[in-house]
């Protein structure tokens, strides 16, 4: 556990200050739910407004002192910060508080520490966890200095901290071993998975939008789900039948959250890459929330950051029975292609609205038909075997192959472009709008 504390539930001094629009602005109410969620009982809040941080402490000598006089009203042992503190201003603030100081970074990353299940989570968590320590270690070790002897070598010779980072970075590249053969394993399965031509859609979204209530109700598992932050850590992958498509492969990941911590999203690259090379993104969003669409901004800088923004995406606006009036649907654009789907999942309303999208928006991408190859095209059939697109093979009278193959069209353009056969040939040519 990133820090200990007793089975009844510590309770915390908390702290949010509020700056001008910026960077540093944080909800306060989303961190009373990371409390709640990490298990911890929140005894005060102290709350002020700042143009910016203090360099020292963050609060300014004033909000401190009012600060001090809190924790030792209530005897916490805990003080906790909505903002991320540089480790000089952690280590500033316990000197002066006398208890422990843990800032919004280190507080998600003890939930997800609670929350991790499978080996890979509980590597990911540790990873990311030793590289926030790494810039806390304190620099108050020099009485425990190592002689170096010999001559030439008198002098300090390597410090507590230098031999704790050292342990640190010795534990990291073990992680990152471990972590290299997890995700060897994954891009078996994301192989395996691309040869049968089955398509994956991964389920994205803030933070208790309702992903994995969704994902329950889809496919009939049995996902934790509860109205809290990041009761889903781990993901799980479920095979979910779409009319006219088959099957497809659905991912339910971990949610995402505003300023969520770098060196988390880093850890967690193995797993976020189900979500990088899904064929189709579901963004699952709080309908009733009031911050939903800045909540929606922050899913869309988490997915810049790994590469994932440009993924066809279906935004799915969740939890319509909190909007009295409101009822299943699907938006289209212009085109009549679907973007947008109108559900809750804890009522189950609309849910087959989102299997009919998916099967649209799939089939589109599909390339599905019988097509005839020469002898001397082996080629492309060879490759076509090796992506497991062939579903049947005949020979007619003359000697051609007739294939019936199922291939994401975008793959098989590919094919027809290393073998050198225009795409026309079997793929006719959209017509943009102003061509017909």
């Amino acid at each position: 556990m990133f820090f200990d504390r007793p089975d009844s539930g510590e309770g915390a001094v908390l702290v949010h200050i509020d700056f001008p629009e910026g960077d540093e602005r944080e909800d306060p109410r989303e961190f009373e739910e990371l409390v709640r969620s990490a298990g911890l009982e929140a005894l005060s809040i102290i709350t002020g407004t700042r143009s910016a941080p203090d360099p020292r402490t963050y609060i300014g000598k004033g909000k401190l002192e009012e600060l001090r006089e809190a924790v030792e009203f209530y005897e916490a042992e805990l003080v906790l910060f909505n903002h991320a503190l540089s480790p000089s201003q952690q280590r500033n603030l316990e000197v002066e508080l006398e208890c422990r100081v843990v800032d919004r970074t280190g507080l998600i990353l003890d939930i997800f520490a609670q929350r991790a299940r499978t080996h890979e989570g509980k590597l990911q968590v540790e990873l990311a966890q030793l590289q926030y320590q790494a810039t806390r270690l304190v620099h108050g070790w020099s009485h425990l200095d190592r002689q170096k002897g010999g001559y030439g070598m008198r002098g300090t010779g390597e410090t507590q901290s230098e031999a704790d980072r050292r342990i640190l970075r010795d534990r990291e590249n073990q992680i990152h071993k471990r972590l290299q053969k997890v995700q060897s394993q994954r891009d078996q399965g994301r192989r395996a998975r691309k040869r049968s031509a089955t398509p994956t859609v991964s389920l994205v979204g803030y933070t208790n939008a309702g992903k994995s209530t969704l994902f329950n109700t889809l496919t009939n598992a049995e996902v934790y789900a509860a109205d809290q932050l990041f009761a889903t850590l781990d993901p799980t992958l479920r095979r979910l039948p779409v009319q006219g498509l088959g099957e497809v492969v659905l991912v339910d990941t971990v949610g995402f959250i505003r300023h969520l911590p770098h060196k988390l999203v880093e850890a967690f690259k193995a797993t976020l890459q189900e979500t990088q090379e899904a064929d189709l993104l579901l963004h699952v969003i709080d309908c009733a929330d009031d911050d939903r669409a800045l909540n929606m901004e922050q899913v869309e800088i988490v997915l810049d950051e790994i590469d994932s923004l440009e993924r066809p995406t279906i935004q799915i606006f969740n939890k319509i029975d909190l909007m009295p009036g409101q009822k299943p649907r699907i938006d289209r654009d212009e085109t009549g292609m679907p973007w947008r789907v109108w559900v809750s999942a804890q009522q189950n309303q609309g849910l087959e609205l989102i299997n009919q999208v998916i099967g649209e928006v799939l089939t589109k991408n599909l390339f599905e038909q019988t097509i005839e190859l020469s002898p001397n095209e082996g080629h492309l059939r060879a490759m076509l075997y090796e992506l497991g697109a062939i579903l049947n093979e005949n020979i007619d009278e003359n000697g051609q192959f007739v294939l019936d193959i199922r291939i994401e069209k975008e793959d098989m353009l590919k094919l027809l472009s290393r073998v050198g056969i225009p795409a026309d040939r079997f793929i006719p040519q959209e017509k943009e709008f102003w061509q017909e």
